[in-house]
């Protein structure tokens, strides 16, 4: 064989991106969030931010020093881990668990399964889990823009006006309120070509048609019950993780409607008010399973 002849594994030619410039593309997108948690929650939100971004760089450090493994904080993406588990959190969250909730998902999830592209599950929701069940603080609501304590609203009696849920002007966790900010963000995204629109659509349209038939076709109710909760940031910046996620669209359009699903049953027949977190982590789990059965099948020669 001539000597200049290199054989290489796929891919051969390089798409210009990478990982630092996804997850740069990724804080790009979650800035109108964290502006409007800011506007909406005040200053202690941009402190719960600050905390978690912190603690996730500072463990993803700290761990590679110990192991001695070469630095990753230069990909982004402890960074995008830390700022999304802030922005799931509620403003008035106790700073030392914001610190505990940051080690499990750099940590646990993440560096000891060899960390980014290795974990099975994705370290924000998970580590959001987890301080669920072990910190009843996380369920209590933040305080909304008049500094009046209010439950999130699907725990309330009374839902908030369409407006307030589309800008965010109720009580809850410090990213999930304003729809807007969201959506201004996802449209970033798939506009880049961060992500595709599967599993956002997927998941946000399972979710409106199962509140839709659950109030009896009215649409305001339905509307209400999706853009409350954290529906949208889950199905647009935790759902469509690269490593926790279906690679075909296929697969990415059963793991959206799958979790659009057990949010719905969580929350009309579960113990929590919601149910994004708990099935997004339930599908994580699957998706090697969904991967599998929805992967390209490739002819060659002497294959079936």
């Amino acid at each position: 064989m001539d000597s200049l002849t290199k054989l290489m594994v796929s891919p051969h030619i390089h798409g210009g991106r990478s990982t630092s410039g996804i997850m740069r593309d990724v804080l790009i997108s979650l800035a109108p969030a964290t502006v409007a948690g800011a506007v909406i929650f005040g200053l202690r939100a941009l402190l719960v931010v600050a905390v978690c971004v912190v603690a996730c760089v500072g463990f993803e450090a700290l761990f590679n020093i110990i192991v001695k493994k070469e630095q990753t904080i230069g990909d982004l993406s402890a960074a995008v881990t830390g700022l999304l588990l802030a922005l799931n959190l509620p403003a008035n969250i106790p700073l030392w668990q914001c610190v505990i909730g940051s080690l499990f998902a750099i940590v646990v999830v993440k560096c000891l399964f060899g960390g980014i592209g290795q974990n099975l599950v994705n370290p924000a929701i998970t580590a959001r889990v987890f301080m669920l069940v072990a910190f009843s603080s996380i369920a209590l609501p933040a305080f909304p823009v008049d500094s009046v304590a209010g439950a999130t609203p699907l725990a309330a009696e009374k839902m908030p006006s369409l407006l307030d849920l589309f800008i965010g002007n109720y009580g809850g966790a410090i990213g999930e309120t304003c729809t807007a900010a969201l959506l201004l963000g996802g449209i970033y995204l798939i506009v880049r070509r961060v992500i595709s629109w599967h599993i956002p659509v997927s998941f946000i349209g399972m979710v409106f048609l199962f509140s839709l038939l659950s109030s009896g076709f009215d649409a305001v109710q339905a509307l209400s019950l999706l853009m409350s909760g954290g529906v949208f940031i889950g199905a647009i910046f935790m759902a469509t993780d690269y490593t926790t996620s279906p690679p075909t669209p296929l697969g990415k359009v059963i793991f959206g409607l799958g979790a659009g699903l057990i949010t719905c049953l969580i929350r009309y027949y579960g113990v929590y008010p919601e149910g994004v977190s708990f099935a997004i982590l339930f599908m994580n789990i699957l998706t090697p399973y969904i991967s599998g059965w929805t992967r390209h099948k490739v002819f060659v020669a002497g294959g079936k």
